[in-house]
């Protein structure tokens, strides 16, 4: 009798189910979240751009060429690149539109590594000493 309860195997927990499962789950999610819905959202944006193309817009080409729109067609832009140059690219073929600088905007003020305003009495008290001699 005893020799038979030896002999008797432990009974063994289900193979698979969800504990096998559960990592791949994982992975595709991560995945997921850091790659694909990136990418989707990048192209999101880049045909939002290619759509709002109007005459006008300075643009660069995906092989460098810089120039401004003369004309938008359904799949087309027609770009001046100089006085009397014209090319028709693809739009798929732009890669930036080129947005103008504004003129200098005034500078924030510097702040220190504490997120304090730094002195800058070196700055001022030429200014100061300027004014004073102008009164």
């Amino acid at each position: 009798m005893f020799n038979a309860l030896l002999l008797q195997a432990a009974p063994q927990p289900a193979a698979g189910g969800f504990g096998m499962i559960m990592p791949l789950v994982l992975i595709v999610g991560i995945m997921y979240l850091f790659m694909i819905r990136p990418q989707q959202k990048k192209q999101k944006e880049t045909q939002k751009m290619l759509d709002a193309l109007k005459k006008g817009d300075k643009v660069v080409t995906i092989g460098g060429i810089h120039g401004t729109v003369a004309s938008t067609k359904e799949n087309t832009v027609v770009l001046k690149v100089d006085d009397n140059t014209k090319i028709e690219f693809n739009r798929t073929a732009i890669a930036t539109v080129v947005v103008d600088k504004p003129a200098e905007a005034p500078k924030a003020e510097k702040k220190s590594f504490f997120g304090k305003k730094a002195n800058k009495t070196e700055e001022t008290a030429p200014a100061a000493a300027s004014e004073t001699e102008e009164k």
